[in-house]
């Protein structure tokens, strides 16, 4: 399987590139924060991607799948979170929607909420992820120099149903936001507005 690829870049969307190699041409799969950094790269510029190659298997057909990474230690990091039993190659590269330093980070620290917002990754999978490579991830943590975005502000409904139940209460906003945030660090399966204020009122007894 191919390893790394270099050529024309002759297509691109927010999901994939199609580079111009040998006279052949190749789709490959890039997670978003690969796109960010190669969103100044148009139609006919030189492009060099590393790449994870798997077979897809539908049925009696297989077909090569490519994903590309500006680099190899995206790939080494993308190959850590295929180690996770419950996330394959597709579903890696939809949550590779920050850069690497920031979700390792998350699972270093069991952040699983944090996790938990990125795309294709649940409860469940979150917990995985922790359980799996929590202690084994912090070297890519420690990368300098890539871009951070700031993460999307995208409160889940029942998140945000929780927090105008304690506005009602007389909760300020800000103290509000900060009880629903360490109830969801301490529990991560949690997925109804009833379930976060009962481990709101937990960790206020708990503080009493």
């Amino acid at each position: 399987m191919f390893s790394r690829i270099e050529g024309i870049l002759r297509e691109k969307t927010e999901e994939s590139v199609l580079i111009e190699a040998g006279g052949l041409c190749y789709d490959v799969m890039i997670p978003a924060c690969v796109g960010e950094k190669l969103r100044e790269l148009g139609p006919g510029d030189p492009i060099k991607l590393e790449i994870f190659s798997y077979l897809q298997i539908d049925g009696n057909r297989a077909q090569a799948m490519f994903v590309g990474f500006t680099n190899a230690i995206e790939r080494e990091f993308f190959e850590a979170l295929l180690t996770v039993a419950s996330v394959g190659p597709k579903t890696a590269a939809r949550a590779f929607s920050l850069p690497m330093a920031q979700i390792a980070r998350y699972i270093d620290e069991g952040d699983q909420a944090a996790l938990r917002r990125l795309p294709g990754i649940g409860a469940q999978k979150a917990k995985d992820i922790i359980a799996k490579l929590q202690g084994k991830v912090a070297r890519f943590g420690l990368i300098q120099g890539e871009v951070r975005p700031k993460q999307p502000d995208v409160t889940p409904d029942f998140v945000s149903e929780a927090i105008a139940v304690l506005l009602q209460l007389q909760y300020r906003r800000a103290e509000a936001d900060r009880m629903a945030r360490e109830a969801l660090s301490k529990n991560g399966s949690i997925t109804t507005a009833e379930d976060l204020l009962t481990e709101i009122y937990r960790n206020q007894s708990a503080h009493a």
